[in-house]
């Protein structure tokens, strides 16, 4: 479910929303379960993910540590990889396609704060929707902020700050994530143990 205002993800002392903290504490409980679990428990990951997250296709794997809000806006397709220490804030919702893989250390954040600092104090904070298409990598580290849009077949380059949309088939990267360069049929042919391609 969207919700256009959220609450801060934090537990001062006289909560903006106690309705919405008690949600990320169920969630909070329901990653600390995961986390907790043995590496290779393989199945016992699965069965809490798809207790967590609101949809997830055939084939996911997500390598804890893994922390999200509250879970049920995440929707993930199929073959889906999330490497070490991945964080959603998903106040939004947050949408991937088939096919994506995710490198250590990334955060996506639906959130945007008050650039007032007044309502910033009041506790009123923004969630827009992340999207990223199918057949999409994102490197090391990269950072996805609210609203943005991956288009299908690209790579974001580790260490990125993704803002705005980036479209399909392009390799992009920087602070701010910018394009690079398209992907092309030469690309096919960058690892010379493929000799031909695939």
């Amino acid at each position: 479910m969207d919700r256009p205002f959220v609450p801060i993800n934090c537990f001062f002392k006289g909560s903006y929303n106690p309705a919405y903290e008690e949600e990320i504490k169920k969630c909070k409980d329901k990653c600390w379960q995961y986390n907790s679990l043995h590496p290779n428990d393989a199945d016992g990951h699965d069965k809490i993910l798809r207790e967590l997250l609101g949809k997830a296709g055939k084939e996911v794997c997500v390598v804890a540590p893994f922390w999200c809000d509250y879970g049920y806006n995440i929707e993930v397709g199929d073959r889906f990889y999330a490497n070490h220490n991945v964080i959603m804030q998903d106040g939004g919702k947050i949408t991937f396609g088939n096919d994506v893989f995710i490198a250590p250390n990334c955060l996506f954040t639906t959130a945007e704060h008050a650039l007032d600092p007044q309502m910033r104090k009041e506790g009123i904070e923004i969630a827009k929707p992340i999207v990223v298409g199918n057949n999409v990598w994102i490197g090391a580290g990269a950072i996805v902020l609210a609203g943005a849009v991956i288009g299908d077949n690209t790579v974001i380059g580790a260490g990125s700050v993704v803002k705005g949309d980036i479209p399909s088939g392009v390799v992009a990267a920087g602070v701010p994530c910018k394009v690079i360069r398209e992907i092309t049929e030469a690309d096919k042919h960058t690892y010379p143990f493929y000799q031909g391609g695939y």
